[in-house]
């Protein structure tokens, strides 16, 4: 193997969080600058917020109050016409009905 190819490696980099949080971890670098760490990441602080910027929940909503509506309509063109099958028929349409 060749030797002195690999970095050094410091068992404690300093870690520093956009926060203010400092911890220490090993690592090949000896300061670590991060944006989120467990102090402040919205998971671990309970802090947690649903962005609903594409407004998904909305337009799954608009979709099935128009399946509703389509579905009621369906049932209610049904009733109809059965209603209209069962009713009483003039001579002309039992007439027409024989050719």
């Amino acid at each position: 193997m060749r030797s002195d190819i690999h970095p050094t490696y410091n068992p404690a980099s300093k870690v520093i969080c956009a926060c203010g949080n400092v911890f220490a971890v090993g690592s090949t670098q000896d300061i670590i600058h991060i944006e989120l760490c467990n102090k402040c990441h919205p998971f671990y602080t309970g802090e947690q917020k649903f962005v609903d910027s594409a407004s998904m929940i909305q337009r799954f909503q608009k979709k099935q109050d128009v399946a509703q509506k389509y579905k009621a309509n369906t049932i209610q063109k049904a009733q109809e016409k059965k209603k209209k099958q069962d009713a009483p028929k003039t001579l002309r349409e039992m007439l027409a009905a024989l050719n």
